[in-house]
């Protein structure tokens, strides 16, 4: 069964990507930045995208017009990542709860809410889940951990899911009985493809170590890909000491992982 899926905050079109590769129809996608909505443009060409305010609550009655059965979205993070500043009165973390007020007002069977971690403990998700469970959903909250789902990269995110009339924890024993039981290294995924065997990734400070192998999934990749520092200490923990074959990862490379 394809499932009516409508995508808010969509970015690029990274959550659209993954629904749809999973059977999941995509109807229509929002998100307010126009280089966003261009590149969703450029990856898919087979629903439309809006490109709209979707803060202000007024796209109910347009959503309600794909009658989606699923309503999918990441709400802004920078308020309340650890690469952000952390500070939920910047603004962006009110869209957590205008996510949820706008599932509240459409009443999909389905919803799929992600972000990260950190949001779990913020005043807003607390807001988003009690106008979840009031509106009568089910919530399954679960931190994922991108490497034990496939994926070479020590990346968490916060999933909250909801079933409209289910009950608590209703997919728990599904997702935790697909997690692996070992982690996905970037030699178990890309065999000796990439060239190397160990990469540098600037760390956030020296107290953090910064040599990875391909032997252990990648760090988080960020935004930023910032060079090699003349004055890098070492660490500890470095996969392997400092040498003149470490370099970091390409833009390429690190698009792949």
């Amino acid at each position: 069964m394809e499932f009516k899926t409508v995508d808010i905050f969509a970015g690029g079109g990274g959550l659209s990507l993954g629904f749809a590769n999973a059977g999941f129809k995509i109807a229509a996608a929002y998100d307010v930045w126009e280089p966003a909505v261009n590149l969703y443009k450029a990856n898919f060409n087979g629903h439309p995208i809006f490109q709209t305010d979707v803060s202000n609550g007024k796209i109910t009655d347009h959503v309600k017009r794909f009658k989606p059965e699923i309503i999918i979205g990441g709400p802004p993070c920078q308020d309340f990542s650890s690469a952000g500043k952390r500070d939920e009165t910047l603004g962006r973390a009110n869209l957590t709860i205008t996510f949820a007020r706008l599932v509240r007002d459409v009443l999909p069977p389905y919803f799929v809410m992600e972000n990260v971690p950190r949001a779990l403990k913020s005043r807003a998700f607390a807001a988003a889940k009690k106008i979840f469970h009031e509106s009568g959903y089910g919530l399954t909250i679960k931190v994922l951990d991108a490497s034990l789902c496939g994926v070479p990269q020590r990346r968490k995110r916060l999933f909250a899911v909801g079933e409209l009339g289910g009950g608590d924890d209703f997919l728990k024993n599904a997702l935790d009985g697909r997690l692996s039981k070992k982690r996905m290294t970037l030699r178990d995924y890309f065999g000796q493809k990439l060239g190397f065997e160990y990469y540098y990734r600037h760390p956030r400070s020296y107290l953090r170590r910064a040599v990875f192998g391909i032997d252990e999934p990648s760090p988080t990749v960020r935004g930023v890909n910032r060079p090699i520092p003349k004055g890098y200490p070492g660490h500890p923990g470095d996969a392997r000491r400092m040498d003149k074959n470490i370099r970091p990862l390409t833009t390429k490379e690190r698009s792949l992982i």
